[in-house]
């Protein structure tokens, strides 16, 4: 079986048991960046993989979402940013670069921007980690938003944070989900997969200074307190996630950034 892995510290403590302890049998692992993952799970190279929750939007009747892991923060989450030159509320008219590196916070800054700032810019496509020279303002995700930067911004301003004050809703990142035509061929695979899910989240409960070692050495760039960071995020797939979902779905649904979603359809073993 194939399966994904975000290469994020965000997505990290997941893995942690089949990296550090002990690994999964008959199973590959494929890091890389989310909108890559997103871009595999769609065409069927992974059989298995966290993915963005925008596009799970966009390929729900082909896979099955694991009911009880999540990449979620209430909040302040400090890995998903937007950099400007000017505020918020002046960006009209004026270039934003989108990361291409993830795809739910690009709908997440839309809808942001256009539904509670009534702002209308011009969107272009940027690097995972932008330059603002030849634009305005730039959305960065994950570990690139979580380094040392060479050009300070004047603004920046978390998108979870901005998003559970308009709205009161968390933001669910990404879901972790499973092509229908293999579930049942790799039932077994998944199963492992999940187990070791559970005793990776259980080490970081347990033993976390062991998980933020590995993760310091994994990702040394990180400027960022990965305590701190790790406590920020939400990792177990609550029934108030799956709400703030459904409603992040709605929003976006009806701008027309993602494909209806009237319900998901769970993975049941």
């Amino acid at each position: 079986m194939k399966l994904g892995h975000i290469d994020y510290l965000n997505c990290y403590p997941f893995y942690y048991h089949a990296f550090e302890k002990t690994p999964l049998n008959g199973i590959r692992i494929f890091s890389d960046y989310p909108s890559e993952l997103n871009r595999m799970l769609t065409n069927g190279e992974l059989d298995m993989s966290p993915v963005s929750s925008a596009t799970c939007a966009n390929i729900t009747d082909d896979v099955l979402v694991l009911p009880e892991f999540c990449l979620s923060s209430i909040g302040y989450v400090g890995s998903v940013i937007l950099i400007s030159k000017v505020p918020i509320e002046d960006l009209s008219g004026k270039k934003v670069g989108l990361t291409t590196a993830s795809h739910t916070s690009v709908v997440l800054l839309k809808i942001l921007l256009k539904k509670y700032y009534k702002q209308e810019p011009v969107y272009i496509h940027a690097d995972p980690r932008p330059s603002l020279k030849n634009m305005d303002a730039a959305l960065i995700i994950g570990n690139d938003a979580m380094v040392r930067v060479q050009e300070p911004a004047s603004y920046t301003y978390d998108l979870g944070d901005l998003w559970f004050r308009k709205t009161d809703f968390p933001v669910v990142f990404a879901v972790f989900a499973v092509r229908r035509n293999v579930s049942v061929k790799y039932e077994a695979e998944i199963k492992a997969v999940m187990s070791s899910y559970h005793k990776s989240l259980k080490c970081l409960k347990e033993e976390k200074d062991k998980v933020i070692r590995k993760a310091k050495e994994r990702y040394p760039d990180i400027i960022y307190d990965i305590d701190e960071y790790y406590d920020l995020l939400e990792f177990e797939f609550t029934d108030d996630l799956k709400k703030a979902l459904m409603f992040y779905y709605s929003i976006a649904g009806e701008m027309g950034l993602v494909k209806k979603v009237e319900q998901l359809r769970y993975l049941e073993l």
